[in-house]
């Protein structure tokens, strides 16, 4: 049987779809100098959905069948042009969500890494500062917990700022207000720890028990979880990661580095990286 070499079924693949795009390319109607069989036919620079209308049929019925099965042909003899496709859109995301990240940081620095209402664990005054936006029911958020608790005990320079995006359920959202009343008696830490590691849901009744045996004052607290302060700060970090593109938790930021997720390697990831910020100057952005 003689097969097409694979470079050809490429091309002639190349070729069906560029016809394909053809269908949807208007053609200009022929001026009077251009009634000539030998005169150019020139693509319409610009349409509307009234000249789309307008515009004839540059292919018949028979042809279009035809060139709809060149391309079913091709992408069927040549299905890792999809993944191609899909490496191709993930690339360009991932490089439209760092220019959106980086203008975020420019215009937003304040919000992101001085907010007086963000919870700060580590060093107040730290030379490099790490960001977390992290849900208290998420897994994955649970599993950097370690490798966060190990950097800042063994970094002492690194400064830490804890934003509470609880994007998962009702119960994330009551967790985050019993973490930031905590906050108010200057029990942040110790009660985020404790939601963190917490297994099971977190919601108001399994936070709040966490927080009576961090030793804060329950009255208190409960009045503070209402408070407008806390509200405020929950509906500021929300715009935030909007505002960011950060569409899920944990999501890091070492100085102006992003970390989406949790890896493995994560506090290998994060000591590389701010090392790296220390030698190239420190922080330009903190």
């Amino acid at each position: 049987m003689t097969t097409t070499p694979r470079g050809g079924r490429r091309l002639a693949g190349l070729a069906a779809l560029a016809l394909a795009a053809a269908l949807i390319l208007p053609i200009a109607a022929p001026s009077a100098e251009q009634t000539d069989r030998s005169a150019p036919i020139r693509l319409a620079q610009a349409t509307t959905p009234e000249t789309a209308a307008k515009a004839p049929d540059v292919f018949s019925p028979e042809q279009k069948k035809a060139i709809e099965a060149i391309i079913k042909d091709y992408l069927i003899a040549n299905p890792e042009v999809f993944l191609e496709v899909q490496s191709a859109l993930e690339t360009r995301m991932e490089e439209i969500q760092a220019k959106r990240l980086q203008a975020a940081i420019s215009s937003q620095a304040e919000e992101i890494y001085r907010s007086p209402g963000a919870p700060i664990a580590g060093n107040p005054t730290g030379d490099v500062t790490v960001v977390e936006f992290f849900d208290y029911n998420c897994g994955y958020c649970k599993r950097a917990f370690g490798d966060i608790a190990k950097l800042v005990e063994k970094d002492s320079k690194v400064k830490l700022v804890l934003k509470e995006l609880p994007i998962l359920s009702k119960g994330s959202e009551e967790a985050a207000r019993v973490a930031l009343a905590a906050k108010a008696q200057g029990k942040y830490w110790e009660v985020h720890r404790a939601l963190i590691t917490l297994r099971g849901q977190a919601n108001e009744a399994t936070s709040l028990a966490a927080a009576e045996k961090a030793g804060v004052d329950m009255a208190k607290l409960k009045a503070d979880m209402k408070s407008e302060a806390v509200t405020q700060e929950i509906a500021r970090v929300r715009e935030l990661a909007q505002s960011m593109g950060i569409q899920g938790t944990p999501h890091f930021l070492v100085a102006d580095r992003a970390i989406a997720g949790a890896p493995q390697n994560l506090l290998e990831l994060m000591s590389q990286h701010i090392a790296e910020v220390r030698k190239d100057g420190g922080c330009k952005v903190c």
